[in-house]
């Protein structure tokens, strides 16, 4: 195993490479000038000051020197100064990491319970109104955008009904984050539903199965030790595939509910030009996508022991 993670950590470096190369270049492309959104109107009608803030900041170089002093400071472990704030990006990614870390967690939790449970439960009542109901609501549930769900959520639990608070994170408690995972779960739900019943579907008529049943075991150890486990892996993997939207998605729910996340930042920090922040922030996903794919492809090797790693 450890000659596994270790080759696909030395496979993740091209990925990376390839996303730092990408971000730096079609951000220090992109119209605009950090420069004049940084000044203040007096600022901005004062060509010298201009000047100033655009050579502090390195502003003026060639295109190739800046990206070559990006690279050395990112290998020493410095994502350099945000030019809005006038402080390390690092700091800020601290700041900002654990709001969106509760977020995803918990909205993985969501997902996962939901999901699992109707999507089981779906395949073992086949063709009966649970099963239409499950697949009609996996249909939809995929089907609705993020921020519309968040929208009705928040006019239904927060204005109408008055139990949850609709925007702001609080302390990070669970009442400021429950609309915003259930936004951000529900589509996630909805493919893991129907994910898990396909999956339960494709087992429940093998041979092992009618064994299982013919050596008298009963029906709960037959769903739950030969059918559900051998059902988990495909549910997995849709998991690690989906994380990268879910990442996605949350940019925008951090917005509707006003949190102060990675999402958040990574808005406000295009809408400023503030190259370092974006690019830190972009990266930052990037990592997190491709160590969530590494935990997936391990824990296979616990759900199933007939996968061994070379």
């Amino acid at each position: 195993m450890v000659s596994f993670i270790i080759r696909r950590v030395l496979q993740a470096f091209p990925t990376l490479l390839a996303v730092i190369i990408v971000i730096f270049f079609l951000l220090n492309i992109m119209p605009g000038d950090a420069a004049l959104l940084k000044g203040s109107a007096r600022t901005k009608s004062n060509p010298e000051l201009v000047a100033k803030i655009r050579e502090r900041w390195g502003l003026n170089d060639p295109l190739p020197i800046r990206f070559l002093r990006y690279a050395s400071n990112l290998a020493r472990g410095n994502f350099g100064y945000s030019i809005m704030r006038d402080e390390p990006v690092l700091d800020l990614l601290k700041e900002r990491i654990v709001p969106t870390g509760k977020l995803v967690l918990l909205s993985i939790i969501i997902a996962m319970a939901v999901g699992l449970s109707f999507g089981f439960t779906a395949a073992v009542k086949t063709g009966g109104p649970l099963d239409t109901i499950v697949t009609a609501g996996a249909v939809m549930g995929k089907s609705l955008p993020n921020f519309w769900l968040g929208l009705m959520l928040m006019l239904l639990m927060g204005v109408k009904l008055g139990w949850l608070p609709t925007i702001g994170y609080g302390g990070g408690d669970l009442k400021h984050l429950l609309l915003p995972a259930i936004s951000l779960g529900i589509p996630y739900a909805a493919l893991i539903a129907r994910t898990a019943r396909g999956s339960v579907l494709d087992l429940i008529h093998e041979d092992y199965i009618r064994t299982a049943r013919a050596k008298g075991l009963s029906e709960w150890v037959v769903r739950f030790k030969h059918i559900f486990a051998n059902a988990i892996p495909p549910v997995i993997t849709v998991i690690g595939l989906q994380f990268g939207t879910l990442l996605a998605n949350t940019v925008v729910i951090e917005k509707v509910f006003v949190l102060p996340g990675i999402g958040t930042l990574l808005i406000d920090s295009i809408y400023a030009r503030d190259i370092q922040v974006v690019q830190a922030v972009v990266l930052a996903i990037a990592l997190s996508f491709i160590v969530i794919n590494l935990l997936v492809d391990l824990s296979y090797g616990y759900v199933d022991p007939r996968i061994k790693y070379d």
